[in-house]
């Protein structure tokens, strides 16, 4: 049986603020190395994650107590991240946030990206797109925007079809629920008009 695919959301405030924080302190010790140190390692904590997608419920469980899981943080981490992201690892064990802890990555990755001219871009569609799909539309979009797109794809249960894309605070909304949407005002807005047009021939005829 292939293993579950892991779909994330998108980081929320709370997210962000433990990403800045991290962002902040990770300059102030390091600069840009230290920035790309850090994102380096979060790149490999999401590729282990890949290899082991069931380890995700780790993270979600709200069975296990903290404790328990900074033990098997220490244990499993020490030593091979910074301590700085280590420290951040463990205070969302210790708030019992750790479930936030992938979302508060891709905010921090999102944050050094702007930070060095790259353009962050959310893509929603009803299902996972392929990956292939996925580069294509970066391509697009990089010809497009003229800058180097940051790709990030997340699924979106109330949409019945097509996409949406977020860059920055714009968002391009081709999804089919939109266009329904669309449709649906064109056709009330024109039998209005029919109604009122039909009201005035009346009257022109007394």
């Amino acid at each position: 049986m292939p293993a579950p695919a892991i779909i994330d959301q998108p980081p929320e405030a709370l997210d962000k603020v433990y990403a800045q924080s991290l962002f902040e302190l990770a300059e102030a010790e390091g600069g840009r190395p230290r920035l790309e140190e850090i994102s380096d390692e979060i790149d490999h904590l999401f590729e282990l994650r890949g290899m082991d997608p069931q380890g995700t419920e780790f993270f979600r469980s709200r069975l296990i107590p903290a404790a328990e899981k900074i033990k098997v943080l220490q244990a499993s981490l020490g030593g091979k991240i910074t301590p700085l992201l280590l420290k951040t690892t463990l205070l969302l064990a210790r708030k019992e946030r750790l479930d936030r802890m992938w979302r508060v990555f891709t905010a921090f990755q999102q944050m050094l990206d702007e930070k060095f001219g790259k353009i962050e871009v959310d893509v929603f569609t009803r299902f996972p797109l392929p990956p292939e799909e996925v580069e294509r539309l970066r391509v697009r979009l990089q010809n497009i925007l003229k800058r180097e797109p940051i790709m990030h794809a997340y699924t979106d249960e109330a949409m019945i079809g097509g996409l949406k894309i977020q860059v920055g605070d714009k968002i391009m909304d081709a999804s089919i629920t939109t266009t329904l949407r669309r449709m649906c005002d064109r056709l009330i807005e024109s039998g209005s008009d029919a109604v009122r047009a039909r009201a005035d021939r009346i009257i022109e005829d007394k």
